[in-house]
């Protein structure tokens, strides 16, 4: 192939040089078409719809050089890139093998298979970044099941809750969005029905079964045999949508959280690399969690246009199949890139235990006022400990004093081990055993 000019993702620093992004330029869809190509050639051999030596001549000639620029300006003519791509195709197998280029297919055959096969070779390196991902949230939620940090609800703290809980939670979306992902890629269908959805030309030109040549096609790519053409049935595109944007959304939610703890004030976490400023040299900016929740905020929209697609007329649209291939290859480089920043972003991720424990002081000892309620009930009634936390929290923050201070003084409490039940590091539930719960899961 004759390599086009290399897209510089100036604006794109989230997904560019990643592997998602060599998955899916311009020379890789075009590997993907030639290969589709020429495997429904080898297919059609094997069924004696094409003679001996017709696959192995198309796929010789597939490996040779296609100018990807002059097929994007082509394809202008009949409205996709296949039409000109099997001109070409057909010229380089020559006279005798070349009739048996694309016999019975439509383009939209050859061009949802290479988007499919696109897309199964993006997500493997998808898949390994994940991976890695969940090995480095387990490391930092073994190693900090019982750090203690504040509960954050609505902004606000809550009660206290541990760093390891936070971090099994996170790993727990990753390998939601691992299990989504691998369910899909392994579905990922080949396309073969003809001009509309019938493979009336395939019979035509001698395949007796075109369950059998559809079959043989779906190996000859590596792909799964549909039950039926899936021109305007558009099942296999709206999953990887699904899965696509769940999986930013997922990795979203774990760079949200490390951009708020991350915050100068707060800095119970940091990331092990960060990005400096071309203004404030004494900044290091937490860019690997930038660039994910920049990936998780475009990505609902793209899928939004590919679930869009799915209301397709007739037996092949005008518009919707077109609509898909510039969003869905956004939402692979999207996603890939947001993966591989993950992996890089939890295995080099610091955290400030000292800080976090710290944070539990802030308001004054309030953080465990649920617990203190519950205990102080039991001993001085309901609505004698409502009445006596809510003056006592006033004079906390009033007088800047610490509640087990102002608890101490009461003579109802005397007897009360006020010590223990006003550390915020004994009252995180069931933090450790749900942390070791969501551990068991690989």
């Amino acid at each position: 192939m004759t390599a086009a000019r290399p897209e510089s993702a100036l604006l794109a620093p989230g997904w560019t040089g990643s592997p998602a992004a060599r998955a899916t330029n311009d020379d890789a869809y075009l590997r993907a078409l030639l290969d589709a190509e020429a495997a429904l050639t080898r297919a059609q051999e094997t069924l004696g719809a094409a003679p001996e030596g017709a696959g192995a001549a198309v796929t010789a000639a597939a490996c040779g050089d296609f100018d990807v620029r002059s097929l994007a300006e082509r394809a202008r003519g009949g409205g996709n890139p296949v039409i000109p791509l099997v001109a070409d195709l057909t010229e380089a197998a020559g006279p005798e093998f070349g009739p048996y280029v694309h016999r019975g297919a439509t383009s939209q055959d050859i061009m949802d298979t290479a988007t499919m096969l696109v897309a199964a070779r993006a997500l493997h390196p998808v898949l390994a970044d994940l991976d890695r991902t969940q090995a480095a949230l387990a490391r930092l939620a073994a190693g900090h099941r019982d750090t203690a940090m504040p509960g954050r609800t609505l902004t606000q703290h809550a009660v206290p809750t541990t760093f390891g809980l936070k971090a099994a939670g996170w790993r727990s979306l990753v390998l939601d969005a691992r299990d989504r992902i691998t369910a899909v890629r392994d579905s990922l269908p080949a396309q073969l029905g003809g001009a509309a959805g019938t493979a009336a030309a395939f019979t035509a030109y001698g395949a007796r079964d075109t369950t059998a040549l559809t079959a043989a096609y779906a190996r000859e790519v590596g792909l799964a045999a549909p039950l039926l053409p899936w021109h305007t049935l558009r099942t296999p595109v709206a999953d990887l949508a699904g899965c696509l944007a769940f999986t930013a959304g997922a990795l979203g939610k774990l760079a949200t959280d490390v951009l708020v703890l991350a915050r100068t004030e707060i800095a119970e976490v940091a990331e092990g690399g960060g990005g400096g400023s071309s203004a404030m040299p004494h900044k290091a900016n937490p860019v690997r969690s930038t660039l994910i929740a920049a990936a998780a905020r475009r990505a609902p929209q793209l899928a939004a246009t590919l679930y869009g697609s799915l209301v397709a007329e007739d037996e092949r649209p005008a518009g919707a199949w077109h609509a898909e291939w510039e969003p869905l290859r956004d939402l692979l480089r999207l996603v890939g890139g947001a993966a591989r920043d993950a992996a890089e972003l939890t295995g080099g991720l610091r955290v400030n235990a000292d800080a976090m424990r710290s944070h539990l002081g802030l308001t004054h000892g309030l953080v465990v006022s649920e617990r203190l309620s519950a205990e102080l009930s039991g001993l001085l009634g309901r609505a004698r400990a409502r009445e006596l936390l809510t003056g006592l929290a006033r004079r906390a923050y009033a007088e800047h004093r610490p509640l087990v201070e102002l608890l101490s003084q009461e003579p109802d409490l005397k007897d009360v081990d006020l010590g223990e039940l006003t550390d915020p590091a004994r009252y995180t539930g069931s933090a450790g055993a749900l942390t070791d719960r969501a551990l068991e899961r690989r």
